[in-house]
């Protein structure tokens, strides 16, 4: 009986290198590093959510995936025009500032909205959806505090 023979369900030598490599260990441990950083990046630094409604309606869609990054806000606040995360929801900072309209090229549709002026603290934000053709009524908007902001929305 000759033992150089390869059993049947052996890899063929090309494709057992192709998958794992001339170094089975060093595989594991880049494969191990990779898992490592995966857990790490889409647990504290990229936060996946999943857009619910239409308040942000045509930025993002309903039902779309979106992404957080969660050390957007490291080194400076919030900047009007952001779209943030807030915990339960998402919305772009800032409306209005001293009754001047600030310029915001992604909102498409008109808005007709009369919302008292309101004053915020010093650790508020002011935040609504860019889709402004919807009734103020079926809106979720007015001021959050900044613990609740999560992050940017990335995308």
């Amino acid at each position: 009986m000759n033992n150089d023979r390869q059993p049947k369900h052996a890899w063929p030598p090309w494709l057992k290198s192709l998958v794992i490599g001339r170094h089975p260990r060093r595989t594991l441990w880049r494969i191990g590093g990779l898992v490592v950083v995966c857990f790490v990046t889409f647990r504290f630094v990229l936060l996946p959510v999943r857009v619910e409604g239409e308040s942000m309606w045509p930025t993002y869609r309903n039902h779309r995936i979106n992404f957080i990054n969660r050390l957007a806000y490291l080194r400076h606040e919030p900047r009007r025009g952001d779209v943030v995360g807030i915990r339960l929801a998402g919305w772009r900072v800032i409306l209005y500032i001293n009754r001047q309209l600030v310029p915001e090229p992604y909102v498409r549709t008109p808005c007709n909205w009369e919302l008292p002026p309101e004053q915020l603290g010093p650790d508020e934000y002011f935040v609504v959806g860019d889709n402004r053709g919807m009734a103020v009524q079926d809106h979720w908007l007015g001021a959050t505090s900044r613990a609740r902001i999560m992050g940017k929305v990335l995308l």
